[in-house]
């Protein structure tokens, strides 16, 4: 036991001088966190000490890997095309509102099988989960109910905080931090579902190149990592921005990662009113401005936003050739009908037992937003 104590403790230590580990090592020790083998100190030490130098992909990937093959709940939805991811990592400055949600119900609304993978509220007021919840989906159901949502639906959610997702200590270590670490990044990334499409918000400028390496590491084969910033520069956060530029990193169908900047003046896109794209002081309030976006009653800040992250979805998928291609596109779905229609499918589907009083709640909801 103390030799155990002492080889993890030797390890911190390397890290806050600055030395990498190798992938194995990330994932002997990570194990060693999520199996709770180290005093809380040490835990606490080890996460911060990663964080601190930088984590590498081998570490990224290390500690997914160890995520993924103790503390993941795998399935696997057989559907007619590739499954997709679209979230954040949550620790960034700007609280926006569930913006990677909405997205991702309309992509689902075009055909794409969204996976996603999210969690309740840490650092935030309201998280991904917190929200989807409000609106009626079952977010405690064991991950068959998603896969079959995913199936029949075209979307799904996971709940990364649950136990039935995974059972070990994801939740236990998240619940008990409010900083972002590499286990917001690796635990974002270990999703039941293992998508090889991904859209991925990051917190720090710093992180895009790891994360992209990462994803193209574990095996994805298309990803956009993004993080976006406030018109200063001086202020990111986990999606694309629709204050300011928003840095890309791109891995590319031949396994090349490229990246640059992009900006949604070049889409024709009106800079946002921070205010209006805040998040909320309660999910309820929440739910109802995304039933008021995907119904096509805002037609505001908020919509811009959504269908700016909705655009690279679109794009690394085939459904659309351009971002800009892929805005419209979203916005068209809105207008439609089709994304608020997915909602209410994705509803019905995500429940472990009868749907009609989750329906009849989300129906009620959308009543109020059009009266």
């Amino acid at each position: 036991m103390e030799e155990n104590l002492k080889y993890f403790g030797s390890k911190v230590d390397a890290l806050i001088k600055g030395h990498d580990l190798t992938r194995a090592e990330a994932k002997d020790l990570f194990l060693e966190v999520l199996l709770n083998k180290q005093p809380d100190l040490q835990q606490g030490a080890f996460l911060a000490a990663m964080t601190a130098k930088g984590a590498t992909p081998e570490e990224l990937a290390g500690s997914w890997e160890a995520i993924y093959d103790i503390d993941t709940v795998k399935v696997r939805p057989e559907v007619s095309g590739p499954l997709v991811d679209n979230c954040g990592t949550g620790m960034d400055t700007i609280k926006t509102f569930n913006i990677s949600t909405a997205a991702s119900i309309v992509a689902a609304a075009d055909g794409i099988f969204m996976a996603k993978h999210g969690a309740r509220a840490i650092t935030s007021k309201c998280g991904t989960v917190d929200v989807v919840e409000a609106l009626g989906v079952d977010v405690e159901c064991d991950v068959s109910v998603v896969k079959r949502s995913i199936e029949n639906a075209g979307i799904g959610m996971f709940n990364g905080t649950s136990g039935k997702v995974h059972p070990q200590a994801l939740g236990r270590i998240l619940s008990q931090i409010r900083f972002g670490t590499v286990l917001n990044m690796a635990g974002s990334l270990a999703n039941p579902a293992l998508p090889t499409y991904g859209v991925r918000g990051v917190y720090s400028l710093e992180m895009l190149m790891p994360v992209a390496q990462t994803m193209k590491e574990i095996g994805y084969r298309r990803a956009y990592v993004v993080h976006g910033m406030d018109a200063q520069e001086r202020r990111g956060l986990d999606e694309l921005s629709t204050l300011g530029p928003t840095h890309v990193a791109e891995l590319t169908e031949d396994g090349n990662i490229e990246t640059f900047a992009i900006s949604y003046e070049g889409l024709g896109i009106d800079q946002a009113d921070e205010k209006v794209i805040m998040c909320k002081l309660n999910r309820e309030a929440e739910a109802i401005e995304q039933v008021r976006v995907l119904s096509g009653e805002d037609h505001g800040s908020r919509r811009d936003i959504v269908c700016f992250n909705a655009a690279p979805i679109m794009y690394i998928t085939g459904h659309a050739s351009s971002l800009e291609e892929g805005y419209h596109k979203a916005c068209d779905l809105i207008d439609s009908g089709k994304a608020l229609k997915k909602l209410t499918g994705w509803v019905a589907q995500q429940q472990s037992g009868d749907a009609s009083e989750k329906v009849e709640k989300l129906e009620r909801i959308i009543g109020t937003v059009s009266a």
